[in-house]
Formats: structure tokens, C-alpha cells, sequence
């Protein structure tokens, strides 16, 4: 992840919780006590967020001390200690939301992404992502994708082109869109064309596309389109695939299946912040 914009995303989501001061813990803890918390899993997946434990708390004081026992990508199962927070108590307080409210949502974006990367069970077909995500957390969910052994498909309207039938409609065909789009982009721009019929596939392919992705189509419908693809060009199929019926789609050639559910759809890892009390001796 770009270590800038995380900084300011941190910085952001801190501020939309505390504002102008932390009214409960600044007003009991005046004398800037020391103490510890522990993140603890209550349930299995998949982990993900070890930069913003280090993020949020040492924004927040930069004396607070940070241990994170996992890594992400590594398999968690529920009781495991995960982090331990030490320093003001105010802070690690102040902090404890944010800290889980990303770190629980991005594990479960990891944990999903592991279980259909799992489902499908080919290596030569690639689970990516789609830009079905929450607005202001894109590049921490699809960091979460990665973290799950998934890909990432464009990050925004920026960095691809990616010719819609809404695009068609207006361009008046694919070859038209990807002939104009052709022309006024860098030779290091990708084009991919949406496409739903053999007709459009053929097309696609004639106008010279770099991806083509088969939209809504059945797994059999695919297997045709896939034999009509020079194997130059990049295949994707998106579109009416779930968890329960991905194993479908195992056999149908395509490089790369997008799966919208894995940012839009997921269940939160239940992850809990409790104060360590150190027994004296």
C-alpha cells in the first residue's frame, strides 16, 4: 500500500471519530496512564492490517509501542492474540475503533477472497477484484484482496480502459470505441471490451482489444467464446458468479474471473481489544 495516502486515510477516519478530543478517555485519564491492550481473534480467517495497528496508534502518540504477531495473508483461528498495544491510555483508547473497525472488515475482504480462490481450485484461472468497492477504503480493500491470494482488476477509471455496452451504445460500436479510445490513449493503456453475444467477441477481437470480458454468460457460453480468443489476448469473465456456484466456472478457460461480492459482500472478522492486566509477581 502507498504509505502517503494511507497516512492520510488514517488520519481522516481518526478525525470522523474524535473530532475535537475523546470526551470519555481525556476526561478520566488526565495523568497520561500507561497501559496495554491486546487484539484477540474471536473467530478463524484470514488476517489483514498489520500497517494500521502501526498507522493509527502512533499517530495518535508516537511513543505507543506496537507488537503484531501475525502477518498479513497468514490464517488466524479464533482466542489467537494478534497485536499488543502498549503506552498512553487515552491514545490506545482513543484509537481501538478505527484500529478494528478496518482491521476486521479488511480480514474479512481476505478471508472471502482465500475461500473462493479455494472454491475454484485452478491456479491457472485468477480470482481478481472489481471497483464494487466502499468509497474512500479502495485501496485498503483491494490491498485485502491481494492478502487473500486474489488480484486486483483497474483500481479506477484511471489506469485502464474498460469499454462498457453503455460505452458502445454511444460510440455506436466496438470497433468505433475501441478505435477512438485507441487514439487518444498512450500505447501503455490497456483496452478491454465488455461483450455478450459470439458477435460481439468476434468483434472485440477484430478491433484489436487487449482484454475481452464475457459478461453474464453462462459457464458453457464461455467455454465457446474462450476457442473464438487469440491466446494474445487476455479473457475475463464477470458477472452472476457466486461462492456457490464459482466451481462452475473451473473448466472454462478464461484467465480471469471478477468477483464484485469480494468488496461488497463480505462478513466482517470478529476481532475484540481488551486491556491487558499484567499479574505482579
Amino acid at each position: 500500500m502507498n504509505g502517503l495516502k494511507l497516512r492520510l486515510l488514517v488520519e481522516q477516519f481518526l478525525l470522523e471519530d474524535i473530532g475535537a478530543g475523546d470526551l470519555s478517555a481525556d476526561s478520566i485519564f488526565l495523568d497520561k496512564t500507561k497501559g496495554k491492550m491486546v487484539f484477540v481473534a474471536k473467530e478463524s480467517g484470514v488476517f489483514c492490517g498489520t500497517a494500521i495497528f502501526k498507522m493509527a496508534f502512533q499517530l495518535l502518540d508516537q511513543h505507543i509501542q506496537i507488537e503484531v504477531m501475525v502477518k498479513d495473508g497468514e490464517e488466524i483461528r479464533a482466542g489467537q492474540e494478534l497485536a499488543v498495544a502498549s503506552g498512553n491510555v487515552a491514545a490506545l483508547l482513543s484509537g481501538e475503533r478505527v484500529v478494528l473497525n478496518l482491521i476486521q472488515r479488511m480480514s474479512g475482504i481476505a478471508t472471502l477472497t482465500k475461500a473462493a480462490v479455494n472454491e475454484l481450485d485452478n491456479e491457472s484461472i485468477r480470482i481478481c477484484d472489481t471497483r464494487k468497492t466502499t468509497p474512500g477504503l479502495r485501496m485498503l480493500e483491494k490491498y485485502a484482496v491481494r492478502c487473500g491470494g486474489g488480484y486486483n482488476h483497474r483500481h479506477g477509471l484511471y489506469d485502464a480502459v474498460m469499454i462498457k455496452d453503455n460505452h458502445i451504445a454511444f460510440a455506436g460500436s466496438i470497433t468505433r470505441a475501441v478505435e477512438l479510445a485507441r487514439r487518444n490513449t498512450g500505447h501503455m493503456v490497456n483496452i478491454e471490451v465488455e461483450t455478450e453475444t459470439k458477435e460481439q467477441v468476434v468483434e472485440a477481437v477484430e478491433s484489436g482489444a487487449d482484454v475481452i470480458m464475457f459478461d453474464n454468460r453462462l459457464p458453457e457460453e464461455i467455454e465457446e467464446f474462450v476457442k473464438l480468443v487469440p491466446a494474445h489476448i487476455t479473457t475475463e469473465a464477470s458477472g452472476g458468479i457466486q461462492l456457490d456456484n464459482l466451481k462452475d466456472y473451473r473448466y472454462t478457460g478464461v484467465n480471469y474471473i471478477s468477483l464484485g461480492f469480494l468488496t461488497h459482500s463480505y462478513k466482517a472478522i470478529d476481532i475484540s481489544a481488551n486491556v491487558l492486566i499484567e499479574e505482579e509477581h
